[in-house]
């Protein structure tokens, strides 16, 4: 199949439809954005409509880069097409966007004109436009729109006539757009694909989709495979009503789907956030790909299919790679009543904290609870948890201090179920000497695992900054996971001890 073509119509619907369009400096901080994203077409405006958009289009036209097809609409009106002459015939690929409806309900009841009259003027238009194009750059193309193409399916016949002799005129291109969106992707499709076979191989087949009931997307992307090359795309969805079709929704559908899509994917998240921005107009929390909760996950059974394929390309739960379009950031997992144990895993894992699966098994009943009152937690209130329920262990045993004495002599100062205890012991270190200590007391354990962390910052108040984790086994071979935080490493050390232990004597 043929390469699509991305012909981007952001500064000409999208800025129409804004409440408060664009200055000239915003436009050229929007085009400069389009050179990024590598788009081989951009529809600049509408030169007729204002002196202010005439000289926009100008300038733009000014900026383009090689092998870049500038744009600018006209209706089918003299004046019209030599606005946009005038404005951007200088530009190195410049082309005439003329359009006209052909739809019988558009032509009897808002033009309130006869189909006869309507081809006639259309195909004068083409013709008037590619010869005096042409006549200021040989390179000049000619675009021809039948709008409410969607609505023109009990007259194909008159219509797909009626362009023929418009190709015969001149354009090169033909834009099908679906102005309104009424009917099914399929419906719309089969209109499409009359007119594809009915016109020569050599001439370019477009569509221009509007997002009515939500489709736009689904349209564009079959209609590429059903024969139109030239995909008009709007960043951000942006348009009149519902909007256009999303650019970020086809280049990603065509990648996804085998298609060699010529743009930067790269950039496309950038760029989204700087036009959301420029048009004042937030992205919703759901919107694909690009809104802040495309990547998020909540379901219990859906985190623990994210967690196990996070660092592969194909996601158990999400369409692709964030890295693909630019995004810096990675799949959410948030915590709700609908969560599990592998979100809690992953949520304390990630905020720096060690802990196990089986500890996270043990902590989620207790956060669900919490989140059944509350709605999504946050990562502090989920640590929370962790402290009181892991690091804050109430148990018979109370550490009171832990003394140097000399040599490998360490005295050891403890409560047992509120019986103060002091015990020395002697050992290759603060930890051996430790549990030397307890084994004189008749608390014998010994150590199979330990291992020592920095902590970045505190953020529960307590200035520390180690945590130790210690794995004690007793007398009949079970194993005790303990931790605990502290500004000393040997009282970190120790305390993890005494954590550990308030898990078997409670």
């Amino acid at each position: 199949m043929n390469t699509p073509f991305f012909y981007d119509i952001t500064l000409r619907d999208g800025n129409q439809s804004l409440k408060k369009p664009w200055q000239l400096s915003e436009k050229q901080l929007i085009f400069e954005r389009l050179k990024e994203l590598n788009v081989q077409a951009v529809e600049v405006g509408f030169p007729a409509s204002s002196h202010i958009d005439f000289q926009s289009c100008a300038t733009l036209a000014d900026m383009a880069w090689d092998k870049l097809v500038v744009s600018a609409l006209a209706r089918t009106v003299k004046s019209d097409i030599d606005a946009v002459i005038s404005s951007i015939g200088h530009a190195k690929i410049p082309r005439v966007h003329t359009f006209l409806t052909l739809s019988p309900f558009h032509m009897q009841y808002v033009l309130n004109k006869e189909p006869s009259y309507c081809a006639k003027t259309a195909i004068e238009a083409v013709e008037y436009a590619y010869e005096n194009a042409k006549k200021v750059n040989k390179n000049a193309q000619v675009q021809f729109s039948v709008e409410h193409f969607g609505d023109c399916a009990q007259n194909i016949d008159f219509v797909i006539d009626t362009l023929k002799k418009i190709v015969s005129a001149g354009a090169s291109i033909i834009n099908l757009p679906n102005t309104v969106e009424r009917t099914r992707p399929t419906t719309f499709l089969e209109l499409v694909k009359l007119v594809k076979k009915s016109l020569p191989d050599d001439v370019i087949i477009s569509l221009h989709n509007h997002n009515d009931l939500g489709m736009a997307t689904a349209t564009t992307v079959e209609g590429y495979f059903a024969g139109a090359t030239q995909l008009e795309c709007c960043i951000n969805g942006l348009g009149e009503r519902a909007g256009n079709t999303d650019f970020a929704q086809v280049a990603v559908a065509l990648h996804n789907n085998g298609v060699k899509v010529p743009v930067n994917l790269d950039k496309i998240y950038e760029t989204s956030m700087i036009i959301s921005q420029m048009a004042k107009i937030k992205i919703y929390e759901k919107a694909p790909l690009v809104g802040p909760e495309a990547l998020a996950h909540r379901s219990g059974i859906h985190q623990d299919g994210a967690i196990k394929t996070k660092d592969m390309d194909f996601g158990a739960y999400r369409p692709i790679k964030p890295s693909l379009i630019g995004r810096g950031d990675d799949e959410k997992i948030g915590f709700t009543s609908q969560s599990g144990k592998t979100a809690v895993f992953e949520i304390i894992n990630n905020a720096g904290y060690p802990i196990t699966i089986e500890e996270a098994i043990r902590l989620t009943p207790i956060i669900k609870e919490i989140s059944e009152q509350k709605g999504e937690l946050s990562t502090d209130e989920i640590l929370n948890v962790y402290f009181k329920e892991i690091l804050n262990i109430k148990g018979a045993f109370e550490f009171v201090s832990f003394k140097f004495i000399s040599g490998d002599k360490f005295e050891l100062e403890f409560k047992f179920k509120n019986e103060l205890k002091k015990n020395q012991g002697n050992g290759n270190g603060p930890l051996d000497a430790c549990l030397d200590a307890l084994k004189n007391a008749g608390f014998e354990r010994k150590l199979s695992f330990y291992k020592q962390y920095a902590l970045d910052e505190d953020k529960f108040g307590s200035g520390a900054s180690a945590m130790s984790v210690i794995h004690l086994v007793g007398k009949n071979g079970e194993e005790i996971i303990g931790r605990a935080i502290d500004k000393n490493t040997a009282r970190a050390n120790v305390k993890a001890i005494f954590n550990a232990l308030n898990q078997v004597y409670k």
